[in-house]
């Protein structure tokens, strides 16, 4: 899938998998310029305005899609935020852009757990100039054509893998194959075969599932950026066991996101339930009132009210009691009293102000109604005194007010 989307006259691009507008001028020349609107797992520069006189030299260069690293600026030359800078790769140069820059940049090695005073940091050669964003813009446009073209050597050679992703290298001399496998995968005559394609160095690289659609990017059902794409770089393991403390609806349809794999936000609020659960009385069968008992159904766990109905797995005729009044009745039951009826309403509990209006209107409200052209219908093959057909409402026997006045 290309990220590039054409904009204005044809002679402007963005390019969302690296954040940048690229331009061609009229004379020919090449610009490129940092548009942060699309960048996957962006950060926002909170600290701006602030100095300070170490690790200065610091900076966040980011890369294709969710790639960023960390360089040292020893060009000696006066980097910011948006410059395009040639940096030093494991073999040959790369091309980046600055994304963050000052003290916020310690924020996010520590977020990363890298030690400034002990971490070996590459460096920043110099700000790039027109020959090497040229070669850099030759390397990305071949991309998308090397990716579909390892997808079939690699399906050539039977090996149960997927390439999700190809990433070229600044100078066009080496490219990055994401790959996704479940299984170990025996790709060295994969890699040769790689390296007689497109006469490259290559580098294999394996990703998970929940990795690749940050790669990707997208929106979820929230009608947001995924998380994995916007902001997350650790991922967790999700387990249904914090679907269930939730009292989600272990559907793997909606449980699932475009990974395929459970939803990252399901961990989101899974401690503030399992805390708001302890809160909760523990029922191990029905609780005993004077018409008959009663079985718990469903439970609000964050307002802590449960419902419980006569019938057991009916979900008609629910009567709900906070937390603290089903420990009282609990309490009861164990010295043997049995408490009124539930269909008293507990003083506790406050009613539900949602008001279900499915059916209350036909959704063709929204529509504009039509208005009547004409005003009444007009009545056919009905003709007056001399042929005419009559007008309308001329078989209205109401007297004419004007021909009453005259009388």
């Amino acid at each position: 899938m290309e990220d590039i989307v054409i904009k204005d006259n044809g002679t402007r691009t963005y390019d969302c998998s690296r954040g940048c507008d690229v331009e061609r001028t009229p004379m020919g020349e090449l610009k490129i310029h940092y548009n942060p609107r699309c960048c996957k797992l962006s950060s926002f520069n909170w600290m701006e305005g602030i100095t300070q006189s170490r690790y200065n030299d610091l900076f966040e260069v980011r890369f294709k899609n969710t790639r960023k690293v960390y360089f040292r600026n020893t060009s000696g030359q006066i980097i910011k935020q948006g410059d395009l800078v040639v940096v030093e790769a494991q073999n040959g140069h790369d091309l980046g852009i600055v994304t963050l820059e000052g003290p916020v940049v310690l924020e996010q090695l520590a977020r990363h757990r890298i030690d400034p005073d002990t971490y070996e940091f590459r460096r920043i050669y110099r700000k790039a100039k027109i020959l090497d964003i040229e070669r850099w813009q030759e390397a990305l446009a071949r991309e998308h054509k090397t990716m579909i073209r390892a997808r079939q050597l690699a399906a050539r050679l039977g090996l149960d893998m997927k390439i999700g992703d190809v990433e070229f290298q600044g100078d066009g001399t080496k490219a990055i194959f994401y790959y996704i496998a479940d299984e170990r995968v025996d790709f060295r005559q994969l890699i040769k075969d790689f390296a007689e394609e497109f006469h490259i160095r290559v580098e294999m690289k394996q990703i998970g599932a929940r990795q690749e659609a940050g790669l990707i990017g997208g929106l979820g059902v929230c009608g947001r950026a995924l998380c994995c794409s916007n902001y997350m770089s650790d991922f967790q393991s999700i387990t249904t066991q914090a679907a269930r403390c939730q009292d989600l609806s272990l559907n793997p349809q909606k449980l699932a996101g475009q990974c395929s794999k459970l939803k990252c936000c399901i961990n989101y609020e899974a401690s503030t339930y399992v805390d708001a659960q302890r809160q909760l009385p523990v029922l191990r069968g029905p609780i005993e009132m004077e018409d008959g008992p009663a079985w718990l159904m469903k439970t609000d766990i964050l307002r802590g009210i449960l419902y419980f109905s006569y019938e057991q797995g009916s979900l008609s005729n629910l009567y709900p009691l906070s937390a603290a009044r089903v420990r009282e009745i609990l309490s009861d039951n164990r010295k043997g009293i049995k408490p009124a009826s539930l269909q008293a309403n507990d003083p506790g509990v406050k009613q539900s102000e949602f008001i279900n209006a499915v059916g209350d209107e036909n959704i063709n409200r929204f529509d504009e109604q039509k208005k009547r052209k004409g005003g009444r219908k007009k009545q056919g093959g009905q003709r007056q005194h001399g042929g005419n057909r009559r007008k309308p409402g001329g078989n209205d026997k109401r007297p004419n007010p004007q021909h009453a006045e005259n009388k």
